[in-house]
């Protein structure tokens, strides 16, 4: 009798050391992911914090008299003439009458408020416009980088002011008078890359990794897929098929700046493609992304059950009939969700890209896929490395929608497998 006491005693401390671990092992799992969580909203805060202000753009609304003689100009048809027409003193002269405060001689300081581009905007008005000249217009320009900046980071010891007093007490005038307003920044979805923050865009950078990404679509997919069927299906088991397996799955660890300096050494160095293109861009994540298709779309056809295939050979098909007609379809959903996630590894890849020339600085929206452009990863590179702070909103902002494509694709990947899966 006291031998099984005994022995139930020792039962019930077990259980209680068992149940403890089991309590501290779980403590462990939500701490874990509470921390990961932590970390996870500290970055999107910063990134949101950071970003936000890059969505607005700061303008200067003006009364602005297009005066042929202040500007040089007798006919707004003639190219010759506005080219060589002054277009910055109306711009000055209309900024002067709403500072009442500021007299001829702070000329040259009133000018440092408005954008070196808003002359060029004018330019293009009056050229669309002709009737336009010797009349008084309301218009509205983008103000100089430093009185966005001004408005809408001053007081944020992350961002230097370089206007002066007088110049902040006269944009903080023209603020009150509703002349200098901050409104969505429309420009920054509708331009390229620019020198100057408040002109810059990531309109080239999307239609850049649009193109990159259809490139890398349309070759991945298809050999991936075919490469899977074959290894899966008809490849016989022998020392070749096993040596190809392992460095499938190799591959797929591979650094992707690896894949960037192959396609340095091959398609730029070898073959004499041009640098900086969409098409050497979409050939090089073509091979980074390869090895994950590949082994997804080999998953998704092993989950289809054998007896789909006895049924299929039972009833006469041939082996390209039975893969063709039976296990491609139900293998498809699960090829589709490994290639989505594939593809967004590949557009949010920058170190390849940057060694094949898709680093250098494009103005020019890219209009086909031999075009010189660069993508949104590579965009956020240069903007995060440049010396002007203004950059760092436009940086996070294009984080933000950069996060905002992986997200979409990976919650169309998840859509997908809930959508089509088959349950077995």
């Amino acid at each position: 009798m006291t031998d099984q006491l005994s022995q139930a005693e020792l039962v019930r401390k077990s259980l209680k050391r068992r149940y403890r671990k089991e309590r501290r092992f779980r403590a462990y799992g939500i701490a874990a992911i509470a921390i990961a969580l932590s970390a996870l909203v500290v970055l999107f805060a910063d990134i949101v914090g950071k970003g936000a202000t890059g969505f607005m753009k700061t303008t200067l609304d003006l009364q602005v008299e297009l005066d042929g003689e202040m500007m040089y100009l007798d006919d707004a048809t003639d190219e010759r003439q506005l080219k060589m027409a002054d277009f910055v003193e109306p711009l000055v002269q209309a900024l002067l009458k709403e500072i009442p405060s500021a007299t001829e001689s702070d000329r040259d300081a009133v000018a440092d408020l408005i954008n070196p581009y808003a002359s060029v905007t004018l330019r293009d008005a009056l050229k669309e416009n002709p009737e336009w000249l010797n009349t008084t217009r309301s218009m509205s320009f983008l103000a100089h980088t430093d009185v966005d900046v001004y408005v809408k980071h001053a007081g944020d010891d992350a961002y230097s002011i370089k206007l002066s007093q007088q110049q902040q007490r006269w944009v903080d005038q023209l603020v009150e008078k509703g002349i200098v307003e901050t409104s969505f920044n429309d420009t920054f979805f509708k331009n390229g890359d620019s020198r100057d923050p408040s002109k810059a865009g990531i309109l080239g950078a999307i239609i850049g990794s649009l193109l990159t990404m259809i490139v890398t679509l349309a070759l991945s997919f298809p050999i991936g897929v075919a490469a899977a069927i074959y290894l899966e299906e008809f490849a016989p088991q022998n020392k070749l098929t096993d040596f190809i397996e392992v460095n499938i799955n190799n591959l797929a660890a591979v650094p992707s700046i690896i894949f960037g300096l192959l396609g340095l050494a091959v398609f730029i160095n070898l073959f004499g493609m041009p640098r900086s293109v969409p098409v050497v861009g979409g050939l090089v994540l073509t091979l980074m992304t390869l090895p994950t298709i590949i082994i997804s779309s080999r998953a998704a056809i092993k989950s289809v059950p054998p007896s789909i295939r006895e049924a299929a050979e039972g009833i006469g098909a041939s082996k390209m009939q039975v893969v063709l007609h039976h296990v491609l379809p139900l293998a498809m959903p699960g090829m589709l969700t490994g290639s989505i996630i594939g593809m967004a590894q590949a557009l949010g890849e920058t170190a390849p890209l940057l060694l094949i020339g898709m680093v250098a600085f494009i103005v020019d929206v890219p209009e086909g896929f031999f075009d010189s452009a660069t993508v949104l990863p590579v965009q956020v590179f240069l903007w995060a490395g440049s010396p002007e702070l203004a950059f760092i909103e436009r940086a996070s902002a294009a984080i933000m929608v950069l996060l905002a494509f992986l997200i979409g694709m990976n919650a169309l990947a998840i859509w997908l497998r809930k959508r089509l899966e088959r349950r077995w």
